[in-house]
């Protein structure tokens, strides 16, 4: 090591890493453990000029690339990967999709995203989707059941990834968040939904009751999650047009969102366990609500 490396190394400096090359035929597979990077930020980062969003994983590029609504800026994969995924985008180039693999290392991926993710062997540089209006996708048509999730300041990525993947199992409409206190998307989050990101409609409002007013005036029953409320979830009769509000863990509802609420329900668990992890909630209340 040299005495300038030997220096970084003591004040907890690094030298800049070399510009990206493609690297053709690595020994490294994809399965190889992503290394340790101290200090750095856990969620993807932008790294080119303009900037832009690192989906990583099998489900949620493979998702993404199929999603005509997610432009493709860059799709890095290792060799072997390739060849793995070989069948997956001949099908999406044959839907409109002309896509241009780079073929890397695991290292090169690993260098760019999030500490010690799971990207197998596959990354995506892409952009965040577009904006959707709530009407757009919450409006009631038809006979059909309408289930709609509300999200109350729920900052975890995790969480709302997977929050996200079981609206997607059981059929919920669309997402509602606030556009402050939401995480952004990222990798991390996608990651956590399983390519759900693309399949159920994210609506990020500025006013979170106001939003709850227009989902009144649409013809929805809005039902606020509370662990105190004296209403079982198993009780509760409102129909079939559904809007489900979900407050954080710990803080639950803030008065200002209880208040725009038409009933408050209540989970029935055992009192030796205080309350559970929001994503498992969710996915509870939607499974009672849903029509599959």
């Amino acid at each position: 090591m040299s005495k300038k490396d030997q220096k970084a190394q003591r004040h907890g400096t690094r030298r800049p890493k070399k510009p990206f090359k493609s690297e053709p035929g690595t020994s490294r597979s994809s399965g190889a453990k992503p290394r340790h990077r101290s200090g750095q930020n856990t969620e993807a980062k932008p790294i080119e000029k303009g900037g832009g969003l690192w989906l990583f994983g099998k489900h949620p590029v493979l998702a993404a690339l199929r999603n005509p609504k997610r432009p493709i800026k860059r799709l890095l994969v290792t060799k072997k990967s390739a060849d793995h995924y070989l069948a997956d985008f001949t099908d999406i180039n044959q839907n409109n999709r002309d896509l241009t693999p780079e073929i890397t290392s695991a290292d090169v991926i690993e260098s760019l995203l999030p500490e010690d993710c799971i990207h197998q062997g596959i990354a995506l540089l892409t952009a965040p989707l577009p904006a959707i209006d709530l009407e757009d996708c919450c409006t009631i048509e038809g006979d059909d059941s309408h289930l709609i999730l509300i999200l109350d300041q729920i900052t975890d990525p995790h969480n709302v990834g997977a929050i996200i993947r079981s609206a997607a199992a059981f059929g919920a409409r669309a997402i509602i968040s606030p556009d402050r206190h939401s995480p952004p998307e990222s990798g991390t989050l996608a990651k956590s939904a399983s390519g759900t990101l693309e399949v159920v409609p994210w609506v990020r409002v500025t006013n979170l009751s106001r939003a709850l007013d227009q989902l009144a005036e649409l013809g929805y029953w809005r039902l606020g999650m509370d662990g105190q409320a004296g209403l079982s979830i198993k009780q509760a009769d409102f129909g079939k047009n559904i809007a489900l509000i979900m407050g954080a863990e710990g803080r639950g509802l803030r008065k200002g969102t209880q208040d725009h609420c038409d009933a408050l329900i209540k989970l029935p668990i055992q009192r030796t366990v205080e309350s559970l992890n929001v994503s498992n909630a969710a996915a509870i209340a939607l499974y009672e609500f849903s029509a599959v």
